[in-house]
Protein backbone atom coordinates (compact mmCIF):
# COMPACT_ATOMS: atom_id res chain seq x y z
CA UNK A 1 0.00 0.00 0.00
CA UNK A 2 1.23 3.31 -0.49
CA UNK A 3 2.17 5.76 2.07
CA UNK A 4 -0.66 8.17 2.82
CA UNK A 5 1.67 11.35 2.56
CA UNK A 6 -0.07 14.78 4.16
CA UNK A 7 1.23 18.31 4.43
CA UNK A 8 2.26 19.45 7.82
CA UNK A 9 -0.83 21.63 7.14
CA UNK A 10 -3.31 18.81 7.44
CA UNK A 11 -2.05 17.94 11.31
CA UNK A 12 -4.17 18.74 14.27
CA UNK A 13 -4.02 22.52 15.33
CA UNK A 14 -2.04 23.41 12.54
CA UNK A 15 -3.19 26.43 10.80
CA UNK A 16 -3.72 27.00 7.19
CA UNK A 17 -1.01 26.87 4.82
CA UNK A 18 -0.52 30.28 2.58
CA UNK A 19 0.12 27.58 -0.23
CA UNK A 20 -1.51 24.22 -1.45
CA UNK A 21 0.29 20.57 -1.96
CA UNK A 22 -0.58 19.72 -5.48
CA UNK A 23 1.20 16.72 -7.33
CA UNK A 24 0.14 16.71 -10.94
CA UNK A 25 1.53 13.32 -13.20
CA UNK A 26 3.30 13.27 -16.37
CA UNK A 27 -0.30 13.52 -18.11
CA UNK A 28 -3.23 15.93 -17.33
CA UNK A 29 -6.50 14.78 -17.52
CA UNK A 30 -8.72 16.33 -20.08
CA UNK A 31 -11.71 17.03 -17.45
CA UNK A 32 -8.89 18.83 -15.69
CA UNK A 33 -8.03 21.28 -18.58
CA UNK A 34 -11.60 22.03 -18.91
CA UNK A 35 -12.48 22.60 -15.12
CA UNK A 36 -9.49 25.22 -15.26
CA UNK A 37 -10.55 26.88 -18.47
CA UNK A 38 -14.53 27.23 -16.92
CA UNK A 39 -13.47 28.62 -13.47
CA UNK A 40 -10.98 31.59 -14.37
CA UNK A 41 -11.99 34.61 -15.91
CA UNK A 42 -8.87 35.50 -17.45
CA UNK A 43 -7.36 33.52 -19.99
CA UNK A 44 -4.54 31.84 -19.20
CA UNK A 45 -1.99 29.66 -21.03
CA UNK A 46 -2.90 25.84 -19.86
CA UNK A 47 -0.19 24.05 -22.37
CA UNK A 48 1.75 21.52 -19.92
CA UNK A 49 1.83 20.02 -16.84
CA UNK A 50 4.00 23.21 -14.86
CA UNK A 51 0.88 25.89 -15.99
CA UNK A 52 -1.79 23.09 -15.19
CA UNK A 53 -0.08 22.60 -11.71
CA UNK A 54 0.73 26.53 -11.20
CA UNK A 55 -2.88 27.33 -11.70
CA UNK A 56 -4.79 25.21 -9.54
CA UNK A 57 -2.07 25.63 -6.58
CA UNK A 58 -2.87 29.70 -7.20
CA UNK A 59 -7.01 28.68 -7.29
CA UNK A 60 -7.18 26.53 -4.40
CA UNK A 61 -4.59 28.45 -2.19
CA UNK A 62 -7.43 31.57 -2.28
CA UNK A 63 -8.21 32.55 1.24
CA UNK A 64 -11.89 32.39 -0.68
CA UNK A 65 -11.51 28.92 -1.88
CA UNK A 66 -13.60 27.37 0.79
CA UNK A 67 -15.64 24.05 0.39
CA UNK A 68 -19.12 23.42 1.71
CA UNK A 69 -19.23 19.65 1.98
CA UNK A 70 -22.28 18.87 3.50
CA UNK A 71 -24.52 20.23 6.43
CA UNK A 72 -26.37 18.85 9.21
CA UNK A 73 -29.63 19.52 11.21
CA UNK A 74 -28.18 19.79 14.59
CA UNK A 75 -30.58 20.56 18.03
CA UNK A 76 -29.97 24.39 19.49
CA UNK A 77 -30.96 23.04 23.05
CA UNK A 78 -30.35 19.67 25.07
CA UNK A 79 -33.57 17.34 24.77
CA UNK A 80 -35.26 18.02 28.14
CA UNK A 81 -35.25 21.72 26.76
CA UNK A 82 -36.22 21.35 23.50
CA UNK A 83 -39.82 22.94 22.37
CA UNK A 84 -43.26 21.09 22.11
CA UNK A 85 -45.59 22.11 18.94
CA UNK A 86 -48.32 20.17 17.46
CA UNK A 87 -47.02 21.44 14.34
CA UNK A 88 -43.77 19.57 13.23
CA UNK A 89 -42.58 22.45 10.68
CA UNK A 90 -42.51 24.69 13.71
CA UNK A 91 -41.53 22.62 16.20
CA UNK A 92 -38.54 22.46 13.96
CA UNK A 93 -37.89 25.76 12.88
CA UNK A 94 -37.75 26.71 16.99
CA UNK A 95 -35.69 23.73 17.85
CA UNK A 96 -33.18 22.88 15.65
CA UNK A 97 -30.45 24.67 13.16
CA UNK A 98 -28.43 23.79 10.15
CA UNK A 99 -24.69 23.46 10.58
CA UNK A 100 -22.42 23.50 6.90
CA UNK A 101 -19.29 21.71 7.03
CA UNK A 102 -17.36 24.32 5.42
CA UNK A 103 -13.25 22.96 4.80
CA UNK A 104 -10.28 23.98 2.52
CA UNK A 105 -8.11 21.41 0.51
CA UNK A 106 -4.61 20.74 1.75
CA UNK A 107 -3.66 17.69 -0.65
CA UNK A 108 -4.20 17.12 -4.07
CA UNK A 109 -2.73 13.97 -5.19
CA UNK A 110 -2.92 13.07 -9.19
CA UNK A 111 0.10 10.50 -9.00
CA UNK A 112 0.10 7.57 -5.89
CA UNK A 113 -3.42 7.57 -4.78
CA UNK A 114 -5.33 9.96 -7.10
CA UNK A 115 -7.51 11.88 -4.21
CA UNK A 116 -7.93 15.37 -2.55
CA UNK A 117 -7.85 15.97 1.02
CA UNK A 118 -9.43 18.27 3.00
CA UNK A 119 -10.00 19.82 6.56
CA UNK A 120 -12.61 21.79 8.46
CA UNK A 121 -11.92 25.27 8.80
CA UNK A 122 -11.56 26.58 12.71
CA UNK A 123 -15.08 28.16 12.26
CA UNK A 124 -17.08 24.99 11.65
CA UNK A 125 -14.34 23.09 14.18
CA UNK A 126 -15.47 25.43 16.98
CA UNK A 127 -19.23 24.81 16.13
CA UNK A 128 -18.82 21.64 16.17
CA UNK A 129 -16.77 21.94 19.60
CA UNK A 130 -19.66 23.04 21.20
CA UNK A 131 -22.60 21.19 20.22
CA UNK A 132 -20.84 18.30 21.69
CA UNK A 133 -20.13 20.01 25.24
CA UNK A 134 -23.29 22.00 25.34
CA UNK A 135 -25.90 19.50 23.86
CA UNK A 136 -24.09 15.64 22.68
CA UNK A 137 -22.67 15.72 26.54
CA UNK A 138 -25.44 16.99 28.55
CA UNK A 139 -28.05 14.37 26.98
CA UNK A 140 -25.43 11.71 27.50
CA UNK A 141 -25.44 12.59 31.28
CA UNK A 142 -29.33 12.71 31.62
CA UNK A 143 -29.72 9.38 29.81
CA UNK A 144 -27.24 7.34 31.30
CA UNK A 145 -27.48 6.40 35.04
CA UNK A 146 -24.87 7.64 37.84
CA UNK A 147 -21.36 6.34 38.93
CA UNK A 148 -18.74 8.44 41.00
CA UNK A 149 -16.63 8.43 37.61
CA UNK A 150 -19.42 9.99 35.55
CA UNK A 151 -18.71 13.81 35.28
CA UNK A 152 -14.84 12.95 34.81
CA UNK A 153 -15.80 10.59 32.27
CA UNK A 154 -17.82 13.09 30.69
CA UNK A 155 -14.55 15.15 30.71
CA UNK A 156 -12.52 12.78 29.05
CA UNK A 157 -15.35 12.45 26.19
CA UNK A 158 -15.50 15.60 25.52
CA UNK A 159 -11.86 16.17 25.21
CA UNK A 160 -11.41 13.14 22.92
CA UNK A 161 -13.99 14.84 20.61
CA UNK A 162 -11.95 17.47 20.72
CA UNK A 163 -8.78 15.98 19.71
CA UNK A 164 -10.40 13.66 16.90
CA UNK A 165 -12.61 16.95 15.13
CA UNK A 166 -9.10 18.54 14.77
CA UNK A 167 -7.53 15.54 13.68
CA UNK A 168 -10.37 14.88 11.21
CA UNK A 169 -8.84 15.05 7.29
CA UNK A 170 -11.77 13.32 4.53
CA UNK A 171 -10.46 12.05 1.50
CA UNK A 172 -12.09 11.87 -1.77
CA UNK A 173 -11.51 10.95 -5.19
CA UNK A 174 -9.67 14.09 -7.64
CA UNK A 175 -12.74 13.95 -9.21
CA UNK A 176 -14.12 16.11 -7.06
CA UNK A 177 -12.02 18.55 -8.59
CA UNK A 178 -15.16 18.78 -11.21
CA UNK A 179 -17.41 20.63 -8.66
CA UNK A 180 -14.33 23.61 -8.60
CA UNK A 181 -16.29 27.02 -9.08
CA UNK A 182 -14.26 30.81 -9.23
CA UNK A 183 -12.22 31.36 -6.35
CA UNK A 184 -11.43 27.96 -5.63
CA UNK A 185 -15.19 27.20 -3.64
CA UNK A 186 -16.67 24.27 -4.64
CA UNK A 187 -19.07 21.23 -3.17
CA UNK A 188 -18.84 17.43 -3.21
CA UNK A 189 -20.32 15.73 -5.56
CA UNK A 190 -21.63 12.16 -6.62
CA UNK A 191 -23.35 11.41 -2.91
CA UNK A 192 -19.44 12.04 -0.93
CA UNK A 193 -21.64 14.52 1.20
CA UNK A 194 -23.87 11.50 2.84
CA UNK A 195 -20.31 9.66 3.33
CA UNK A 196 -19.02 13.02 4.81
CA UNK A 197 -21.93 13.78 7.45
CA UNK A 198 -21.18 9.70 8.25
CA UNK A 199 -17.58 10.24 9.48
CA UNK A 200 -18.30 13.08 11.45
CA UNK A 201 -21.54 11.86 13.10
CA UNK A 202 -19.39 8.81 14.16
CA UNK A 203 -17.23 10.83 16.00
CA UNK A 204 -20.03 11.73 18.60
CA UNK A 205 -19.26 8.87 20.99
CA UNK A 206 -21.84 7.82 23.40
CA UNK A 207 -20.92 8.02 27.39
CA UNK A 208 -20.63 4.30 28.24
CA UNK A 209 -21.18 3.65 31.90
CA UNK A 210 -18.88 0.98 33.38
CA UNK A 211 -19.90 -2.71 32.85
CA UNK A 212 -22.13 -4.42 35.89
CA UNK A 213 -19.95 -6.29 38.43
CA UNK A 214 -19.74 -9.94 37.94
CA UNK A 215 -20.73 -11.81 41.81
CA UNK A 216 -19.27 -14.59 41.69
CA UNK A 217 -22.25 -17.20 42.90
CA UNK A 218 -20.68 -19.92 45.35
CA UNK A 219 -22.52 -23.22 44.24
CA UNK A 220 -22.17 -26.35 45.72
CA UNK A 221 -20.22 -28.94 43.20
CA UNK A 222 -22.62 -31.56 42.38
CA UNK A 223 -22.41 -35.15 43.80
CA UNK A 224 -20.17 -37.57 41.53
CA UNK A 225 -20.74 -41.24 40.99
CA UNK A 226 -17.12 -41.73 42.71
CA UNK A 227 -17.80 -39.79 45.74
CA UNK A 228 -19.77 -41.70 48.81
CA UNK A 229 -24.08 -40.97 48.59
CA UNK A 230 -24.22 -40.56 52.27
CA UNK A 231 -21.26 -38.13 52.88
CA UNK A 232 -22.72 -34.83 52.29
CA UNK A 233 -26.26 -35.76 52.63
CA UNK A 234 -25.66 -37.40 56.56
CA UNK A 235 -23.08 -34.78 57.32
CA UNK A 236 -26.21 -32.64 58.89
CA UNK A 237 -27.43 -33.04 62.64
CA UNK A 238 -29.18 -36.54 62.63
CA UNK A 239 -33.12 -36.72 62.37
CA UNK A 240 -34.57 -37.12 65.50
CA UNK A 241 -35.77 -40.71 66.10
CA UNK A 242 -39.34 -41.66 67.62
CA UNK A 243 -37.29 -44.36 69.69
CA UNK A 244 -36.64 -43.58 73.07
CA UNK A 245 -33.01 -43.07 74.59
CA UNK A 246 -30.90 -46.40 74.04
CA UNK A 247 -31.58 -48.74 77.05
CA UNK A 248 -28.25 -49.91 78.61
CA UNK A 249 -27.90 -53.79 77.85
CA UNK A 250 -27.35 -54.51 81.42
CA UNK A 251 -30.83 -53.25 82.40
CA UNK A 252 -32.62 -55.99 80.24
CA UNK A 253 -33.87 -58.73 82.04
CA UNK A 254 -34.99 -62.11 81.25
CA UNK A 255 -38.69 -62.68 80.43
CA UNK A 256 -38.19 -66.00 81.84
CA UNK A 257 -35.57 -68.13 83.35
CA UNK A 258 -34.76 -70.54 80.54
CA UNK A 259 -33.53 -67.35 78.43
CA UNK A 260 -29.87 -66.71 78.60
CA UNK A 261 -28.31 -63.64 79.05
CA UNK A 262 -25.25 -62.19 77.58
CA UNK A 263 -22.78 -60.43 79.86
CA UNK A 264 -21.67 -56.38 80.05
CA UNK A 265 -18.56 -57.04 78.39
CA UNK A 266 -20.01 -58.76 75.57
CA UNK A 267 -22.44 -56.29 74.73
CA UNK A 268 -19.95 -53.22 75.14
CA UNK A 269 -18.20 -55.13 72.21
CA UNK A 270 -21.18 -55.78 69.83
CA UNK A 271 -22.57 -52.29 70.60
CA UNK A 272 -19.30 -50.33 70.53
CA UNK A 273 -18.51 -51.48 66.68
CA UNK A 274 -22.02 -49.86 65.84
CA UNK A 275 -21.87 -46.05 65.23
CA UNK A 276 -24.80 -43.79 66.51
CA UNK A 277 -25.39 -42.73 62.85
CA UNK A 278 -25.82 -46.60 61.78
CA UNK A 279 -28.51 -46.77 64.20
CA UNK A 280 -30.17 -44.05 63.89
CA UNK A 281 -30.84 -44.40 60.14
CA UNK A 282 -33.88 -44.29 58.79
CA UNK A 283 -35.22 -47.47 57.21
CA UNK A 284 -37.31 -46.98 54.38
CA UNK A 285 -41.11 -47.19 54.95
CA UNK A 286 -42.61 -50.88 54.77
CA UNK A 287 -44.57 -51.59 51.95
CA UNK A 288 -48.30 -52.22 52.62
CA UNK A 289 -48.74 -55.41 54.56
CA UNK A 290 -51.58 -57.44 56.34
CA UNK A 291 -51.73 -56.56 60.18
CA UNK A 292 -49.92 -58.85 61.90
CA UNK A 293 -52.48 -61.31 63.65
CA UNK A 294 -51.26 -64.72 66.10
CA UNK A 295 -54.89 -66.34 64.96
CA UNK A 296 -53.47 -68.04 62.28
CA UNK A 297 -51.15 -69.62 64.89
CA UNK A 298 -53.66 -71.84 66.52
CA UNK A 299 -56.51 -73.94 65.42
CA UNK A 300 -59.71 -72.60 64.83
CA UNK A 301 -61.55 -75.72 66.30
CA UNK A 302 -60.58 -77.86 69.46
CA UNK A 303 -58.43 -80.66 68.97
CA UNK A 304 -60.53 -84.24 68.53
CA UNK A 305 -59.39 -86.34 71.31
CA UNK A 306 -60.11 -90.18 72.28
CA UNK A 307 -62.39 -89.89 75.46
CA UNK A 308 -61.11 -90.87 78.84
CA UNK A 309 -62.28 -93.49 80.45
CA UNK A 310 -63.74 -93.10 83.98
CA UNK A 311 -61.95 -95.03 86.45
CA UNK A 312 -63.27 -95.75 89.93
CA UNK A 313 -60.67 -94.48 92.49
CA UNK A 314 -58.98 -96.30 95.17
CA UNK A 315 -60.66 -94.37 97.86
CA UNK A 316 -63.97 -95.36 96.48
CA UNK A 317 -63.34 -99.13 95.88
CA UNK A 318 -61.09 -99.84 99.27
CA UNK A 319 -64.21 -100.17 101.74
CA UNK A 320 -65.52 -102.49 99.99
CA UNK A 321 -62.16 -104.99 99.96
CA UNK A 322 -62.30 -107.40 103.16
CA UNK A 323 -59.60 -108.48 104.97
CA UNK A 324 -59.04 -111.39 103.69
CA UNK A 325 -60.14 -110.69 99.93
CA UNK A 326 -57.39 -109.65 97.79
CA UNK A 327 -58.26 -106.52 95.72
CA UNK A 328 -57.12 -108.44 92.90
CA UNK A 329 -60.28 -109.51 92.78
CA UNK A 330 -61.96 -105.98 91.89
CA UNK A 331 -59.74 -105.60 88.78
CA UNK A 332 -56.97 -103.85 90.40
CA UNK A 333 -54.28 -105.91 88.90
CA UNK A 334 -55.50 -104.48 85.26
CA UNK A 335 -54.85 -100.66 86.89
CA UNK A 336 -51.56 -100.97 84.79
CA UNK A 337 -53.39 -101.49 81.41
CA UNK A 338 -55.72 -98.55 81.91
CA UNK A 339 -53.20 -96.20 82.24
CA UNK A 340 -51.18 -97.38 79.51
CA UNK A 341 -54.39 -96.58 77.58
CA UNK A 342 -54.58 -93.21 79.13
Amino acid sequence: MAPQLLPASAAAFAPRASSVNVVLGSKVEPWLTQTLKRINKIKRPLNSVAQHQRCLTETLSSPNALWILASLMLPKAPESELRKDSNPLMEAIFNYQIAHLEAYIVHVDMVLRNEVAYKLTPETIETLIEYHRDIHCVDAKANTYDWPEKEQQCKKLHEDFVQAINKFVFRAHVSALEGLEEDGAGELLAGKSDELKNSVMSLLKPLLPPPPRIVDVVRQPPLLPSSPAGSAMWSQSPPQSSMGPPVESWKILPSSPGVITSSADSNGTIWATIGMTEMQLPSPPPAYSQPYSTAGMYYSSPLVASPIPHLPLPSMLAPHCGVNVGCNSFGWDRYQEYATTM
